[in-house]
């Protein structure tokens, strides 16, 4: 059975009506509050599948896999018929086809993808999920449809298949956008988003490590990045508002053999489409 780790969720705005829960959970019990920032801390958004994703999706070999290290379902995408395989990994509150100007790319480039929605994400099932079932899902996939020669990660994708990579994972080179690091850092975050006091995020520190008999920062992207010997681009935006670029920044600080490309402008999702980004990424991939 896979380890369990918590998920860090990126900063999104959260809406107002939550906001006030908190508040109101926090006023009744502090064990209350601490749960329903749990609850919120694990729960995804599910996005529909915007047009502008519509090709990848409807030119994928669909299938559903059952992952037994969580016991869950996850919907997997085949794109391309070449065996010269990339995995692709979103982001919290993504999709399996959020990646498709870099998919569409890759296929130029006579490379195949797999990719696929998280737990509790997109078409797969359930309504709450942990970065470690992001990890457990590389894995299963990796056992089932690889060898992959690369793997590429957006935000907690990329703390993923850093994690992935130190339990196994075996790949020629990893690219990872706008990745999270230190997970005490995003729920700091976090907790300030849902404008509690500072102390909900030690106490949330604390109802995790208990729940999950876990160190959380032991799933910190850095921590992963020091045990990562493969090549490693690390691509970050300095004007990313949801995940600073410090973040980007300390990965590749800590990484053996990591390039880091910095971008302005682009933000936390934009990057995904930009195409000096996709240029940058190809080049490393042949190099």
């Amino acid at each position: 059975m896979a380890k369990k780790a918590i998920n860090p969720i990126k900063s999104l705005k959260i809406p107002q009506i939550i906001i006030l829960s908190a508040k109101v959970c926090a006023f009744v019990s502090k064990n209350l509050a601490t749960k329903f920032a749990a609850k919120i801390f694990t729960t995804p958004i599910k996005h529909k599948v915007p047009k502008r994703e519509f090709e990848m999706d409807s030119k994928s070999l669909q299938q559903v896999l059952q992952v037994p290290a969580i016991n869950k379902k996850i919907t997997v995408y085949h794109y391309g018929q070449s065996e010269r395989k990339i995995l692709l990994v979103h982001g919290w509150s993504g999709r399996g086809t959020q990646l498709f100007k870099i998919a569409d790319e890759l296929l130029k480039q006579r490379y195949s993808t797999i990719s696929f929605d998280a737990p509790a994400h997109g078409k797969s099932e359930g309504s709450t999920t942990i970065m470690s079932e992001f990890i457990a899902s590389i894995l299963e996939i990796d056992k089932q449809f690889g060898p992959f020669e690369i793997a590429i990660g957006h935000s907690l994708g990329g703390m993923s298949v850093l994690n992935a990579i130190k339990d196994g994972l075996k790949i020629n080179k990893a690219i990872i956008i706008g990745s999270g690091d230190i997970v005490q850092d995003i729920l700091d975050e976090f907790i300030s988003k849902l404008m509690l006091n500072k102390e909900f995020s030690e106490r949330l520190r604390i109802f995790f490590e208990d729940k999950y008999k876990l160190k959380m920062d032991d799933f910190s992207a850095y921590r992963a990045a020091e045990k990562v010997k493969i090549p490693v681009l690390v691509i970050h935006d300095n004007d990313d508002p949801e995940v600073l670029v410090k973040a980007g920044i300390h990965i590749h600080q800590n990484l053996e053999n990591g390039s880091l490309f910095l971008t302005d402008g682009l933000g936390h999702r934009k990057i995904l489409g930009n195409q000096n980004v996709i240029k940058k990424i190809l080049e490393f991939i042949k190099n």
